[in-house]
């Protein structure tokens, strides 16, 4: 029995690849993130390539393909450092709006490319300072903090009960505001509800939760194929850079680091293609391994970033290099929709490992 990608999944990490190749070189990263330019041109071409309709069905003029398929994708974008709102238009609504029912016609608009849903999913995770929101008689007041994309068409907001709402940015009452991270590669913003009409998607908490756990595993794909990104980088970085007249490379200090960060990627790929598999076919695995792929990659993507930034030296904290936007990516994965110190209490818990 073969254990690993198939000849049409291969060929969809290739199409990928060359396409990030060619339109999403570093000076185009470096643009969107400094604010020049924003990533809609960027998103125009990955529609163009059908991503934002991967786990669309046909019906809504998607593409139908399933959740390790779209790991595949989220990879491929990760060692890119690709600039885009995928993982909430493209991943966590469409499941969230599929799962509830309904709203074809924004799922038709998500897969054409014409909307984009961000994702405020901070209150049913644990609020932070003066944030938090209120629904009552179909009205939204309060604040989310750390929304995803802040260009979005529609919020996909969530309460403390993991009820779902969903907002229209150009709201009445609606206020969005910038926050800034330490990723620019993706935008982040806030939100102030003042009245603001909610339409309710769906009061079941299962259909957070699966859209949640779906997130989480494309989280570590794209922290995976980050990583794979840093060492890449840093084994040809240590086969031209020369020190008393011999690349670094050759010591064995060096070869060390880069065989670390080899030897803690290289588990991951199968980890992540697994936790693929079991979105698609074992449904009761879900949840756990969702948790557990996403806290240890985010374990294992912070030493990598480390590591790789000790390899290139001076150099790995320059904006020539460029390494800077792939360690900040990897960090702000690692918070965003759940720290590894949550996620394994949150796996203890379905195990019944804590109380």
């Amino acid at each position: 029995m073969e254990f690993g990608l198939s000849e049409e999944q291969v060929l969809l990490q290739d199409s990928v690849n060359r396409f990030l190749s060619d339109q999403v070189p570093l000076d185009e990263v470096r643009k969107i993130a400094s604010g020049e330019k924003s990533d809609t041109g960027i998103w125009q071409g990955l529609t163009e390539q059908g991503i934002p309709g991967l786990l669309i069905p046909e019906a809504q003029g998607g593409v139908g393909l399933g959740y390790l398929d779209t790991a595949i994708v989220a990879e491929c974008l990760g060692h890119h450092v690709t600039p885009s709102p995928f993982l909430s238009t493209a991943v966590i609504a469409p499941v969230a709006l599929l799962a509830a029912g309904g709203q074809e016609d924004l799922l038709a608009g998500i897969a054409a490319g014409n909307s984009r849903v961000g994702i405020a999913f901070g209150e049913a995770l644990g609020a932070r300072a003066d944030a938090g929101v209120s629904v009552s008689d179909g009205k939204i007041n309060g604040k989310s903090i750390f929304v995803m994309d802040g260009n979005a068409d529609h919020y996909l907001i969530a309460d403390s009960n993991q009820h779902l709402y969903l907002v229209s940015a150009n709201a009445d009452g609606l206020e969005r505001g910038n926050l800034t991270t330490i990723d620019a590669t993706r935008s982040t913003c806030q939100l102030i509800y003042n009245d603001v009409t909610a339409a309710p998607i769906s009061n079941d908490a299962n259909v957070f939760i699966q859209a949640l756990d779906i997130g989480r595993v494309m989280q570590a794909a794209d922290t995976l194929g980050a990583a794979q990104c840093m060492l890449d980088q840093s084994v040809t970085y240590a086969m031209q850079r020369k020190q008393f007249n011999r690349v670094i490379a050759s010591f064995q200090a060096v070869k060390h680091m880069c065989a670390d960060m080899a030897a803690n990627i290289e588990p991951c790929r199968s980890f992540v293609w697994y936790a693929g598999f079991a979105l698609d076919d074992i449904p009761d695995d879900r949840r756990l391994v969702s948790c557990q792929v996403k806290a240890h990659l985010q374990d294992v993507g912070k030493f990598v970033s480390k590591v790789a930034t000790e390899v290139h030296g001076g150099m790995g904290f320059t904006d020539l290099v460029g390494l800077h936007y792939w360690f900040k990516r990897i960090g702000a994965n690692r918070q965003l929709l759940g720290s590894p110190e949550m996620l394994r209490e949150e796996a203890a818990r379905i195990q019944d490992l804590a109380a």
